[in-house]
């Protein structure tokens, strides 16, 4: 089963490490090393994908890909 693309990465401005979800709009989060940034934003997932619900929003599927794995093969 696939699940959602995450991203981390250390922001300077910050002074930590920044985790998000591209297919879901805004939903992102910060920690002070990669682990704690991941922990929080499947968090943040969980609370994006309850409130889509309960509005009634659209729930996009797993799609985003690095480039790095779009080569054609």
């Amino acid at each position: 089963m696939s699940d959602y693309h995450i991203n981390i990465f250390y922001s300077e401005e910050d002074g930590g490490y920044i985790a998000d979800i591209p297919d879901l709009e805004s939903c992102s989060a910060f920690g002070e090393s990669p682990e704690a940034a991941l922990l929080e934003v499947e968090k943040a997932k969980g609370a994006w994908i309850e409130a889509a619900r309960q509005g009634g929003k659209p729930i996009p599927p797993p799609r985003y890909r690095p480039v790095i794995y779009q080569v054609s093969r």
